[in-house]
């Protein structure tokens, strides 16, 4: 290890840097002029100028915290020393809105999709089994678990099926904040185009009713999206069977569709992280956003989302928004959050995790830093509740929990048909019906954990690797991807449980 390599600046500004590895206390740190006081852990903060107590603590140019005490040059930043503090944030809506280059349409990338009758493109090619309520999930598992490996081989052209299930439909109000993100959900995986046939089971009785979601959405049965209740078909062998049925009509039909080749332009990808490091906001969070930079390019879309984890940072996306409106809807949600938080007893820097503190991370104000970076730098074209349909091609944001798989839930929900996850500490994950790709941080991670990580963003410290060339790479990976290429998590059958609508509001 050479000693240009034990810490890391990322702005001439800064009153911190990163260590790249464990430091002993006494040890100088080469081009800071100060010498470390105590042990630093890798991925943790030492201070590179007296900073008084009270003052702003800056990484990446921007305020992460306030220091609680005097803190020494040398000294070991993080939750012992660094507190919250309210300040003020500039918005300067669309200050940093640029006309968008894009790829002449004749050079745009393609992949092999399968192109559905309403001209969206899919990435696989399911038949999903969609609860409405938590009392019809088990007759959804009984459906899904029915069909034998030896019978699905006949329909090669289909990647499986799959039931999704969840806790709620129920003991919920009929109206409101979370019924409405609920059937959003739903009605967002019915018209999936990753789902060649949906079939969506009922109890019969319960508060999310089948014909309410199919009113509100003017949703119509048919060969390729159909509907039970336990009630109404007489129980659960009878639901069960009635269900077989189905979906063996299904199968012909889904196996039927073949990948053809289009437009990239049609890829639409979910940028997420989950198990962060300090690492996250170096390596692999600014590699997907130049990924994400590249893709919009491509006329295609990038749905950043868990608004928790934009906390702090929101005024950087805000710079970006094409007109004043699109950023004050990003502020309407960020404040909606605080007032869910003051009801609810909570605080918006309840988050990072302790296992986001453990890999260096101190303050909610540093993660949603790192996190911003998943969305590149072009335009914001559009701010979306949780699970509504992204309208507008390019980088779009949408309200959810920092919560991985609720929010995940609803970026699928608002069309997503590739998930692209990054993870410092080593997080194992899977989303059905879209495809997760997995993006270490760090090499020793993605070495200790390789049978689950896709990407090794740690190349980019280790070995010098610039962002944009790690950025198109992972772009090219999206291209085989969405062209059928299995991911990590696919190979090893991850992607069956995630499915978690969020869940709004008082349980009755």
């Amino acid at each position: 290890m050479t000693e240009q390599l034990l810490t890391v600046r990322l702005h001439e500004n800064d009153n911190v840097v990163t260590a790249r590895v464990d430091i002993l206390p006494e040890t100088p740190i080469p081009g800071e002029h100060v010498v470390s006081r105590r042990r630093v852990p890798a991925g943790h903060k030492i201070a590179v100028q007296p900073i008084d107590a009270g003052a702003a603590i800056r990484k990446y140019d921007q305020i992460i915290g306030f220091a609680s005490e005097d803190i020494a040059p040398g000294d070991h930043v993080h939750v012992q020393n660094v507190e919250m503090q309210d300040f003020s944030r500039d918005y300067a809506f669309g200050a940093n809105a640029k006309p968008t280059v894009y790829v002449p349409e004749t050079d745009r990338a393609t992949f092999k999709g399968f192109v559905r009758d309403n001209g969206r493109a899919g990435t696989r090619n399911f038949i999903g089994v969609l609860s409405t309520v938590n009392c019809s999930a088990t007759v959804a598992h009984f459906v899904a678990d029915t069909f034998p490996a030896e019978e699905l081989a006949r329909f090669p052209n289909v990647d499986g099926i799959v039931a999704l299930t969840h806790g709620t439909g129920c003991g919920m109000a009929d109206h409101g904040d979370g019924f409405d993100a609920l059937q959003r959900t739903l009605w967002g995986y019915a018209r999936h185009p990753n789902f060649a046939g949906i079939l969506m089971v009922g109890l019969g009785c319960e508060v999310n009713q089948i014909d309410f979601l199919l009113d509100a959405y003017q949703i119509k049965r048919g060969p390729h999206f159909q509907t039970l209740t336990m009630q109404g078909t007489g129980g659960t062998r009878k639901t069960v069977e009635a269900a077989q049925d189905i979906i063996r009509d299904m199968l012909p039909m889904a196996n039927a569709q073949e990948r053809q080749t289009v437009a990239a332009a049609h890829l639409s990808v979910a940028l997420q992280c989950g198990g962060s490091d300090a690492y996250s906001g170096i390596t692999a969070n600014p590699a997907l956003g130049a990924a994400c930079d590249i893709l919009v390019r491509h006329g295609g879309t990038g749905i950043l989302a868990e608004t928790p984890e934009i906390y702090g940072a929101e005024h950087l996306l805000t710079r970006r928004a094409v007109s004043r409106e699109v950023g004050e809807k990003l502020i309407d949600r960020i404040q909606w959050w605080e007032d869910y938080c003051r009801r609810n007893g909570g605080e918006m820097n309840n988050n990072p995790s302790p296992g986001n503190k453990a890999g260096g991370l101190t303050t909610i104000l540093e993660k949603s830093l790192g996190a911003t970076a998943k969305g590149g730098t072009t335009n914001l074209t559009g701010v979306y509740r949780y699970a509504e349909q992204v309208t507008v091609p390019g980088f779009a944001f949408m309200d959810s929990p920092g919560y991985d798989p609720a929010s995940v839930t609803g970026q699928v929900a608002s069309g997503a048909t590739i998930v692209c996850f990054t993870t410092g500490r080593g997080s194992c994950f899977g989303f059905k019906p879209a495809p997760s790709i997995k993006i270490a941080t760090n090499t020793e991670m993605f070495r200790r954990m390789e049978e689950d990580m896709d990407v090794n963003t740690g190349m980019i410290l280790d070995d010098g690797l610039s962002v944009d060339d790690m950025g198109q790479q992972i772009f090219d990976l999206f291209l085989r991807v969405a062209s059928g290429e299995k991911t990590k998590s696919e190979a090893l059958g991850f992607g069956n449980h995630e499915f978690t609508p969020w869940q709004i509001g008082a349980v009755m």
